[in-house]
């Protein structure tokens, strides 16, 4: 699958407000004050841990809105797992620029390669299986767009973006509308023949009651492999399946196992540890 890039008009927001937060109205008074107005330098974005890359452009635009004079060098692409020590990029410009976007242009590529690389290896241990991963709403308010680019960038897919682009009956949704028939039957009547139903069930009778009633996806919420081995069977083809609950990489092959045609992971947008990149610099340029 080829990864598409985000259209710059989501992502320069979202870099553009997070310099405007580390700016704010008197700029980088450290590099004002130590770095002449004319120094140049060559700097290099280096892995300090193994992972995937992720946030590339987030991190090149951060440069390009403090200096346009600033150029970046790309050596691996978003998507590409890289070493200790392995160079992800070259940065060449005015030396007070690099120094100011520096922080900002590590925070995206940190945490969004972070997110990358934990999807990553949960994809590994998936291999071999039908079923695919995917992220959920679980995400950093703001960031959404970067965070489920980032699970793409690893291997995983995306669930719905959003509450306007599917229809997802929960446990509460069903409890207020009396039942999972009368709320699915609800969901039917107040949305366009596009939009497609999911609904959680938590027990093998509640999946059987949503079946009857015909959905598109049925999400199993915090089931047993062996559970959901008989969910699959129940379904038989007629709806997609997603497995869901604090599913860790060392449990993903088992519940990959049991034929489901999704798993999808919060944590790994809303607990995916930074990966350590550093800016090291090269030499005057």
């Amino acid at each position: 699958m080829t990864l598409a890039p985000l259209p710059r008009l989501i992502v320069e927001p979202l870099v553009r407000n997070a310099l405007v937060e580390d700016l704010g109205l008197a700029g980088d008074v450290t590099s004002t004050a130590v770095i002449p107005a004319d120094h140049r330098s060559r700097v290099a974005m280096v892995t300090r841990q193994p992972g995937v890359v992720a946030g590339l452009d987030a991190s090149e635009l951060a440069f390009q809105l403090v200096d346009p004079a600033i150029a970046m060098t790309r050596h691996v692409p978003d998507g590409a797992k890289v070493g200790v020590g392995d160079v992800i990029a070259t940065i060449e410009g005015p030396s007070r620029g690099l120094l100011t976007a520096e922080r900002t242009a590590l925070n995206f590529l940190g945490h969004l390669s972070g997110i990358a690389s934990v999807t990553g290896s949960i994809v590994e241990a998936i291999a071999g299986t039908k079923a695919s991963i995917v992220c959920t709403r679980k995400t950093t308010p703001g960031l959404r767009a970067l965070e489920k680019y980032a699970v793409r960038a690893g291997g995983g897919m995306n669930h719905r973006f959003a509450l306007y682009d599917a229809v997802l009956i929960k446990d509460n949704h069903v409890a207020i509308a009396g039942g999972i028939a009368e709320a699915i039957r609800r969901a039917k009547a107040g949305v366009g023949h596009m939009v497609k139903i999911e609904v959680e069930v938590d027990t093998l009778v509640q999946l059987r009651e949503a079946m009857q009633e015909g959905v598109d996806a049925v999400l199993l919420d915090n089931m047993t492999p062996d559970q959901l081995r008989e969910a699959v069977d129940i379904v038989g083809g007629r709806a997609i399946t997603e497995a869901s609950g604090r599913i860790t990489p060392a449990m993903a092959a088992a519940i990959a196992a049991s034929g489901v045609d999704l798993i999808s992971v919060g944590w790994l947008t809303h607990s995916a540890p930074t990966l350590d990149i550093g800016l090291d610099w090269k030499a005057a340029a």
